[in-house]
């Protein structure tokens, strides 16, 4: 009897404790949302005016890394006032593109329906982290403060200048862009290039010695965290995006309150209600920040 008990005991495997998965999820969201105000933000930026009558349009240049998303972006803001998925900023879809495929300058104007909104979006060549790649940061700070006209072809050899026919010497206060985005994908921000983040910084010191706000779009929060990919609604208690919103403040210089994550459209045929509301929540405080600007302008 004790034999056997004692070869049974000898046989015995003993496994391992398993260690717990550790929790993707924060106890309490990190920020705040009200997931059903969808219609109240459309409405109170359909319902915008600018603070400026000499600015009949405020315009918002959206700047990024290559692939980032800049111009499905636009076409996000777009699609959810038209209520349906369009294309009027042409995005590259091939794989591995490492190149920028907005080559011109370009003003979208946001429409609702068949109304124009007060606000444009100006499109223009990715940064890339190679000195003599991308649009130059040059040209971005002209671009910034109404220097370059639309249809300006970027030229990676060197910077547009005032000898150029596109050009403007003397800029309206209306041509100006009154705030400044940057796109950046949640999925690439730990192994964004220093080089990038340099030309960032340069864009930024130029910007803000003239008080022009700037705001992070981030993107791709699906792609970075599996959490928010099964559900939207879990973007502001996921560790790993507000991991992703902490390294993203830290590189680029911005505080947490200036970073939106949102989830652009690229492979949904109708528009989402949570897609939305992360869209128009950026854009309400880009256009916020951009009419602040405008004020601040007109009492100095």
């Amino acid at each position: 009897m004790g034999s056997s008990e004692s070869k049974s005991a000898q046989h015995e495997v003993h496994h391992p404790t398993p260690t717990p998965t550790p929790n993707p999820e924060l106890d309490r969201p990190w920020r705040e949302s009200d997931w059903g105000q969808k219609e109240a933000l459309k409405e109170k930026l359909e319902n915008f005016s600018s603070s400026s009558p000499d600015v009949k349009d405020i315009k918002i240049l959206v700047a990024g890394q290559v692939g980032a998303g800049k111009s499905s972006f636009i076409n996000s803001v777009n699609n959810v006032f038209q209520g349906r998925i369009t294309s009027r900023a042409l995005v590259d879809t091939a794989a591995g593109g490492s190149h920028s495929f907005t080559q011109n300058l370009k003003g979208y104007v946001i429409r609702s329906g068949n109304k124009s909104l007060p606000f444009v979006f100006k499109d223009i060549m990715g940064l890339e982290a190679q000195v003599m790649a991308g649009s130059k940061t040059d040209d971005i700070i002209n671009a910034v403060f109404g220097h370059v006209k639309d249809g300006y072809k970027f030229n990676e050899e060197k910077a547009l200048t005032h000898k150029d026919q596109h050009y403007t010497s003397d800029p309206k206060l209306s041509d100006q862009s009154f705030c400044l985005v940057y796109v950046i994908a949640a999925d690439l921000i730990q192994n964004i290039d220093d080089k990038l983040i340099d030309k960032l910084k340069i864009i930024r010191r130029a910007i803000s010695d003239e008080g022009i706000p700037q705001v992070v779009v981030m993107t791709k929060v699906d792609e970075a965290c599996p959490l928010v990919n099964k559900d939207l609604r879990k973007i502001y208690t996921s560790k790993k995006i507000k991991e992703k919103m902490d390294l993203c403040s830290a590189k680029i210089g911005l505080p947490l309150s200036n970073i939106f994550p949102v989830k652009n459209y690229n492979k949904e045929t109708d528009t989402q209600g949570d897609i939305d509301v992360l869209i128009l929540k950026a854009l309400e405080q880009i256009v916020q920040n951009a009419d602040d600007r405008l004020v601040d302008i007109q009492s100095s």
